[in-house]
């Protein structure tokens, strides 16, 4: 299973990443998480030791020219658009507690050709990734698809949209799934998140009548003071933990989502 997960900075969305990939780690798969949002720490929030130290493949200078022939920043007319990748997991990746984990940095855009070598090369990891890989890979992106291109959308099992109770959180919903259309990828739902009561659920449900609601995820104070304390959110909350296992069961099974809804 493929699962790529965006929505409003802020709502969440590496938290789910994380409990996601916990869940089908300890469900018996081999799951591969990508932070592809350079504003998120996937490594610190999962627990891996000394998180900080992590390079993303973006702002590997050496290793992008070596694989595409063109050196980042510098007007380059040619370089490899289908680069060298399939080594590129195990040699440039961490693993802790039974979870993989890889960083792909941003994917930079402009009209100038010096930031094309670094897209080329992520480009082709991420369908190599999606595609070729057989494991659960997860990716936390930023508040859009910069990183899915019509070539890999189809690869996707699930996007999944992380909303809270909110009108911008919602827009940009609706805004993601505008562009996910236009790019063929159809697997479009969402996880609501910091939902506080009966108000906040009713309020997301008359919103969002064109999607898919994968589950519903309570505000749950002890993740805001564990973070605080620095102590591992993964482990801080029974209740959204086993919310975190019904969107499981709903990934596996769709039968399920119209269940958890009701």
């Amino acid at each position: 299973m493929k699962i790529a997960v965006t929505g409003k900075g802020g709502v969440g969305k590496t938290l789910l990443t994380a409990l996601l990939a916990k869940v089908f780690s300890e469900a018996g798969y081999s799951v591969l998480a990508i932070d592809a949002d350079p504003d998120a720490n996937l490594a610190a929030t999962l627990g891996f030791p000394d998180s900080d130290k992590m390079v993303p493949i973006s702002e590997m200078s050496a290793l992008i020219e070596e694989r595409t022939g063109a050196r980042p920043g510098q007007i380059a007319p040619y370089y490899r658009l289908n680069p060298k990748v399939d080594d590129l997991p195990e040699k440039y990746s961490i693993i802790y507690d039974g979870i993989r984990l890889m960083a792909m940095g941003r994917i930079k855009r402009g009209g100038t050709g010096c930031y094309c070598p670094e897209g080329a090369l992520l480009q082709a990891l991420l369908i190599h990734l999606l595609v070729v890989r057989d494991e659960v890979v997860i990716l936390d992106m930023e508040a859009g698809i910069e990183h899915l291109a019509r070539g890999t959308a189809k690869a996707v099992d699930k996007l999944i949209v992380v909303v809270e109770p909110g009108r911008r959180s919602i827009e940009t919903a609706y805004r993601i799934d505008e562009l996910a259309q236009d790019i063929g990828l159809l697997n479009v739902a969402v996880v609501a998140n910091k939902v506080r009561n009966q108000s906040d659920r009713k309020f997301l449900l008359s919103n969002l009548p064109d999607f898919k609601i994968l589950g519903f995820i309570p505000y749950d104070q002890a993740i805001v003071e564990a973070d605080l304390a620095n102590l591992p959110l993964l482990d801080s909350s029974q209740q959204i933990i086993n919310e975190i296992r019904n969107i499981y069961q709903a990934l596996l099974s769709p039968a399920k989502v119209q269940s958890l809804i009701n």
